[in-house]
């Protein structure tokens, strides 16, 4: 049975933790990992079934066969390589860290020289399957734009910087507007998507980001509209937002649940 350590003990890491704890996910939950050891010791109590030892980093590297970076951008930066290193899929979740090219290289030279795998579920948009479709021909334009409610951009590396007062915000507000690659730095909590949708299409430097501060809204919305020689499609999806944490949409959690029911599965749906 697959063996699966789980850094970053968050909504996303416990929301995984309980598919594998309820049957969802057919898989051992092996260890969890945090920053916060009473966090992990925390989410490990509350499960029923599972019993998953606590674990620093390399001891959890050296014991499991996937690893799921549920923590940060910086987790990212550190510990995938390792991971890779040690001869571990790795799963991640905070695609916005691939947004650097040279640690982005890195990870795939690493995946490729160990015979890993790395996963990067379709998070809390709906059209990476067609986008994935698309690329197989030319894309001539990939545009993401994001409306969140304003108090769920808060701690946002952009809004700090220009001094937003986002509890001021009474009506639709663009807040910014350029490429991914600049969307991630400027909101790394706030649009993952973006990078998911760069790698699965035209990449960081052509797709367009847009994000819009909405008080009328209580979910977070995705709209991605793509062309190409395939034609043209637009998607829009209005996410539930995580009850523990508004920056994180519960689409994204299910999305990382798919993934692994999806490595699991020998029957495969969908690109």
């Amino acid at each position: 049975m697959l063996k699966i350590g789980i850094i970053g003990c968050g909504f996303i890491g416990g929301q995984i933790c309980r598919a594998i704890d309820t049957g969802a996910v057919n898989a051992e939950l092996y260890a969890l990992s945090d920053s916060s050891h009473n966090k992990a010791l925390e989410l490990a109590a509350s499960l029923e079934r599972c019993s998953p030892g606590y674990m620093g980093i390399e001891e959890l590297l050296q014991n499991v066969d996937l690893v799921v970076e549920s923590a940060s951008q910086s987790a990212v930066r550190f510990i995938v390589p390792k991971a890779l290193e040690a001869g571990c899929d790795v799963m991640v979740l905070s695609v916005g860290a691939l947004a650097d090219e040279e640690l982005r290289k890195r990870l795939f030279r690493l995946a490729e020289q160990h015979n890993c795998k790395l996963y990067f579920p379709s998070g809390a948009v709906a059209s990476i399957d067609g986008i994935n479709s698309a690329s197989a021909a030319e894309i001539s334009s990939v545009t993401l734009t994001t409306r969140k409610p304003p108090l769920s951009l808060a701690g946002a590396p952009h809004i700090e910087a220009l001094g937003v007062e986002l509890e001021k915000i009474e009506r639709e507000t663009l807040l910014f507007e350029g490429t991914a690659s600049e969307a991630v730095k400027a909101f790394p909590a706030n649009v993952n998507v973006a990078a998911t949708i760069s790698l699965a299409g035209i990449g960081f430097e052509r797709t367009r980001v847009k994000v819009i501060a909405d008080p009328s809204l209580t979910r977070n919305v995705h709209e991605i509209t793509v062309e190409g020689e395939f034609g043209k499609f637009f998607t829009r999806i209005e996410n539930v937002p995580s009850p523990e944490n508004p920056k994180t949409s519960y689409l994204a959690a299910l999305s990382a649940i798919s993934t692994l029911k999806k490595i699991l599965n020998p029957v495969q749906i969908g690109t």
